[in-house]
């Protein structure tokens, strides 16, 4: 399984997308230092393009490559091989290669400014979406063998969690205003893993003060020993689930 994962592994930095990726972010990462010296502010402005671009470079990346690689796992499946070996090789290739660019292009501006424990935090977030959205575009590309729709299907979950969902619960919250609402909103939260990251780090900066006494509920509860091992088991739990579910479907699936 090791060689698998290193031959996927090198054949995914020789198509130069992951030295792309890490260079956007360097460049992203050392042009906010440049315009700011407030640590939090760049923190800030930094996770904004982390829930954004991170989510969508995941999806979009994995389902081509995915795609790309299909004769490569048909040539795989022709040895005496389990599924499963191939499928999560690429699974970690894929995981591996994106995070090793995120932590590069985000780290090394922040190791260079001293970074704080904000940033330890943004790293992780940014790690688990990374792997969250390679699990989802995984799951979409099992589920048909057009190009396209795998593609659509992926898009359509990024749209979803970072868009759409976010309007949902807006509306929940508009309709429902005259009821305490911080447990309900507590449980949508965990069905969406952006707004969890995005939660997660609101609190790290100290930004709950502005969010009333719904931020203050947050803030006691994420900052408590339960709060930091529910918001971990949720996104691990996005991480593991769809990986789980396309694993299944492709094991069944005739190739």
């Amino acid at each position: 399984m090791t060689r698998v994962i290193r031959y996927i592994f090198n054949d995914i930095l020789r198509t130069r997308f992951i030295l792309f990726y890490t260079g956007f972010l360097l460049l992203s990462t050392f042009a906010l230092f440049q315009l700011d010296s407030d640590f939090g502010k760049i923190v800030l402005s930094l996770l904004n393009i982390v829930l954004m671009v991170v989510p969508l470079v995941s999806v979009v990346f994995t389902t081509i490559h995915f795609f790309s690689s299909y004769e490569f796992i048909e040539l795989m499946l022709a040895q005496p091989i389990n599924r499963k070996v191939i499928f999560l090789s690429e699974y970690l290739a894929v995981a591996s290669s994106l995070c090793m660019a995120y932590l590069i292009g985000v780290g090394i501006p922040f190791i260079m400014f001293s970074a704080g424990q904000n940033v330890i935090s943004l790293l992780v977030i940014g790690v688990f979406l990374t792997l969250v959205f390679v699990s989802l575009a995984f799951l979409s590309s099992v589920l048909t063998r057009d190009k396209s729709k795998a593609i659509g299907i992926a898009l359509l979950f990024w749209f979803y969690f970072s868009l759409i969902y976010d309007g949902f619960v807006l509306w929940i919250i508009y309709t429902f205003s005259d009821y305490p609402l911080e447990k309900v909103t507590l449980t949508l939260i965990a069905f969406n893993p952006v707004d969890l990251a995005r939660i997660i780090m609101l609190l790290q900066l100290d930004i709950s003060a502005l969010m009333g006494y719904t931020g203050a509920f947050y803030k006691n509860f994420f900052g408590s020993n339960m709060g930091v091992l529910f918001s971990s088991s949720i996104l691990f739990l996005w991480a593991i689930i769809p990986i789980y579910i396309a694993l299944r479907i492709f094991h069944k699936k005739d190739l």
